[in-house]
């Protein structure tokens, strides 16, 4: 994949931003947020169409400053609907830089507060959608860093109102063509409305063949018409917000509440031993992107989980311990591997750097081949995060799920009944396979080890992992398939040290002699060691979210936000070449194509 260009700018004497790859402005030059409530907002008929709605979607072709979208949510804080919450879905292939975004939206004191809370979420350059929230407001907002046509396929959801604000037809005729037009059709609910700064034959003729019925409207400033437009049909009425449990309090489960909540639905969570009884309870936690050369949907799938969990874990006050991660080459090939996919768009610029083995070796203190510097990785705390993500937890093991008249009721081992729900997320780790029949998840036994270690050096995976705590050095895991034992074994500790000690003896002399104290838990994996992520077979209600192997704290909060979305009816952040990877129907759909 080539790298998204960077969106060069030139700007006039009156501070006025114009983009250089188009030849267009980005907002009128009278005052851009009086054109964005005129010709957005009030073509769409805001605030009056999302009045007593639970949620309220707004897709957005050209997110350019931000400015359109600052405007909408300035408004939705003023008047929205009780318990309300709206979901913006952008598009911006060529996106501009944070600093770029500050120059041109300082010229509005009256969204500053706003306008910073934007700028602490920009979205970046790398290929694939970025996610904004304002939790207190209600408010998401989908970045899609990519071409129009390829991020409207993608999308799940259906747009109340539509901002068309690509620049000039003449100057970007792309974005306004026949097929990215019926495509915002497709992906328009029953009454939805499209507002547009331009009257243009050729939007005009678009919207009328993509089903919208259109007219021309008095314009801002010195334009003279804009367009306005309404699809056919009436929004239907809205469901009461399902009652929704969760099963595990690992990072799948915790995940899996904070996304529910943050789609306004509080849920139940249910865990027999506590927050990170399992694989997710050891003293740390590596956060690192799951590498693939393919460059292909999962490749995209893991950059994004990877770009969606640290921006959490940054944004959760005393989570990360540590920034920065290298990676050494473990094999000959992986030195051309990590420069393949260092230069890619998966990443931030610079998000990666692959080194040589002399940069290598002066990080980590001792001879190193060639490596992966992986410059956005960090080592967070477990165990503030699953306290913050599920602040009540409800005691209980559910051995069963049964459905009944009230959605699903979740019973204990003797018949009692936990809670009743309309949805169940399960996320219970290997224990998830006896809660959802016919689930294949296969156990990985994994035993870490700490030592008290002062001046830990810097995270480092080679063999093994070598993660730095205040008090010590976390190293491991050992990795033992068809193992679901939970034991420590003190010889594991030994194989731990003799991994490290293959790619790092300094540093495992170090530790040689020290006590050693072994956790052990088992992970789950799938047949294809990709996380299973969705609606379990056709029962209805009934979700998962597990089989992360190792990687639960890297892939788990973007995919248990999409299990949330499916669950509660909400545009997912995952486009649908990204939701099939993990879709845990994908190994029935294998399986009938080997037998036809």
């Amino acid at each position: 994949m080539a790298t998204t260009p960077h969106h060069p700018l030139s700007w006039s004497d009156d501070g006025q931003p114009r983009s250089d790859l188009y030849g267009d402005v980005y907002f009128s030059a009278e005052d851009g947020l009086a054109e964005a409530r005129a010709v957005f907002l009030q073509g769409c008929g805001l605030p009056q169409a999302w009045a007593g709605r639970r949620r309220f979607v707004v897709g957005e072709l050209g997110f350019g400053t931000g400015l359109n979208a600052l405007a909408l949510i300035d408004l939705w804080r003023r008047t929205r609907p009780p318990g309300g919450q709206l979901q913006v879905f952008s598009v911006e292939a060529h996106p501009l830089g944070r600093d770029e975004a500050a120059r041109a939206l300082a010229v509005w004191p009256e969204l500053a507060d706003l306008v910073q809370r934007l700028l602490g979420q920009w979205p970046g350059r790398a290929h694939g959608p970025h996610r904004i929230e304002f939790a207190d407001l209600g408010v998401i907002v989908d970045v899609a860093v990519v071409e129009v046509a390829e991020a409207l396929e993608g999308w799940s959801g259906l747009a109340d109102a539509w901002f068309l604000d690509g620049f000039s037809p003449a100057l970007n005729p792309a974005m306004w063509r026949d097929e990215v037009l019926a495509l915002v059709g497709a992906r328009s609910a029953p009454g939805a409305a499209a507002a547009t700064f331009t009257v243009a034959g050729q939007v005009r003729r678009g919207l009328a063949a993509a089903g919208f019925a259109v007219e021309k409207q008095p314009g801002f400033g010195r334009k003279r018409e804009r367009l306005a437009a309404r699809f056919p049909g009436a929004a239907p009425p809205e469901a009461t917000p399902p009652r929704i449990a969760i099963v595990g309090a690992g990072i799948a489960g915790a995940a899996a509440a904070r996304a529910a909540r943050a789609l306004g639905v509080e849920p139940l969570v249910f865990e027999a031993q506590g927050r990170g009884a399992g694989a997710s309870g050891n003293r740390a936690a590596l956060v690192t992107p799951r590498l693939d050369a393919g460059l292909g949907p999962p490749a995209r799938l893991f950059a994004q989980a990877f770009r969606r969990a640290v921006a959490l874990y940054e944004a959760q006050a005393g989570v990360v311990l540590s920034r920065g991660v290298l990676q050494l080459a473990a094999q000959p090939r992986d030195a051309a591997r990590f420069a393949g996919i260092a230069g890619s768009d998966l990443f931030e610029p610079g998000a990666l750097e692959a080194l040589d083995p002399a940069a290598a070796s002066a990080l980590v203190g001792e001879v190193a081949p060639e490596a992966l510097a992986q410059h956005a990785a960090c080592v967070i705390a477990p165990a503030p995060l699953l306290a913050a993500w599920t602040p009540g937890l409800q005691p209980g093991r559910v051995a069963r799920l049964t459905q009944s008249g009230e959605g699903w009721a979740l019973e204990t081992e003797d018949g009692a009944v936990l809670a009743h729900a309309d949805v169940v997320i399960v996320a219970a780790g290997q224990g998830s396979a006896a809660l959802a029949p016919g689930l294949d998840l296969r156990p990985v036994r994994g035993q870490a080890t700490f030592a008290p270690l002062p001046d830990a050096p810097a995270a480092v995976v080679a063999g093994a992992y070598a993660l730095p705590l205040a008090d010590g050095v976390l190293i491991g895991a050992t990795h033992d398939r068809g193992d679901g034992e939970d034991d420590v074994r003190p010889a594991d500790d030994q194989r731990n040290l003799s991994a490290l000690e293959a790619s790092l003896p300094t540093l495992a002399a170090r530790l040689a002699g020290l006590p050693l104290e072994g956790r052990a838990g088992v992970r789950a994996t799938t047949g294809d060691q990709t996380p299973s992520a969705g609606a379990w077979t056709a029962r209805p209600g009934l979700f998962v979210l597990t089989g992360f192997g190792s990687r639960g704290f890297s892939l788990a909060p973007l995919l248990a936000e999409h299990v949330a979305a499916v669950a509660l009816g909400a545009p997912s952040p995952l486009p649908a070449a990204l939701a099939a990877v993990v879709d845990p129907a994908r190994f029935a759909r294998r399986a009938a194509r080997r037998g036809s």
